[in-house]
């Protein structure tokens, strides 16, 4: 929480820098949830209009926040640039591999005018999703049978299930990777201990 609260802070003064002057903002959030938003004040200003997409239609109550259902890695219901912000908040790593990865920050690129992408760092050495040092790199195998042999992870053995699709769907990027997909954009570093936790690609 500590952390997503100086990035919000982050978000905020580069958001407020770049539209000041816009009577209206719209913002598409891939793979947001209304909870990230309905208390923020950049949706309390009355001129920013949030989108939330991701894979099934979410039920919201929050003035000025909706929900589609949608794919990030086709955008093609948007039109090029007609998205004031495209933000994203730790969903690219979770896309299975890379080539659905660089279709995602294509995707981004295309539709909105501005955009401000998150994802964790592939190097930083716990593993955020498993709260396990390197889980990364171990052999799936191995990361399987830790999850739901052990209670390693996170203090619990992992449903079966839930740990196999974790196992396939998180690819996690590295700075390299990340200017790859967004080659023209300002990469922010978050640290922890003075190492990269996380990156933000923006171009506010």
């Amino acid at each position: 929480m500590k952390f997503r609260k100086a990035r919000f802070e982050l978000f905020n003064q580069l958001f407020w820098d770049t539209f000041k002057n816009y009577e209206k903002i719209k913002i598409l959030d891939l793979g947001g949830t209304e909870n990230f938003w309905k208390d923020q004040k950049i949706l309390q200003s009355g001129n920013v209009d949030v989108i939330i997409l991701n894979l099934s239609k979410e039920p919201v109550s929050t003035p000025h926040i909706q929900s589609m259902a949608g794919d990030a890695t086709n955008l093609s219901e948007f039109e090029d640039n007609s998205i004031d912000l495209v933000f994203s908040n730790s969903v690219i790593e979770h896309l299975y591999t890379w080539d659905n990865q660089v279709l995602m920050a294509k995707e981004i690129r295309r539709v909105g005018k501005k955009h401000f992408v998150q994802t964790p760092n592939k190097y930083f050495f716990l593993e955020p999703h498993y709260a396990l040092p390197y889980f990364q790199f171990y052999p799936k195998s191995l990361g399987f049978v830790i999850l739901t042999k052990t209670k390693l992870s996170r203090f619990k053995k992992w449903d079966s299930k839930q740990a196999q699709q974790y196992i396939d769907e998180i690819r996690l990027i590295s700075e390299n990777e990340m200017r790859q997909l967004f080659p023209t954009s300002t990469i922010h570093h978050e640290k922890f201990i003075g190492l990269n936790k996380s990156f933000y690609a923006h171009n506010l």
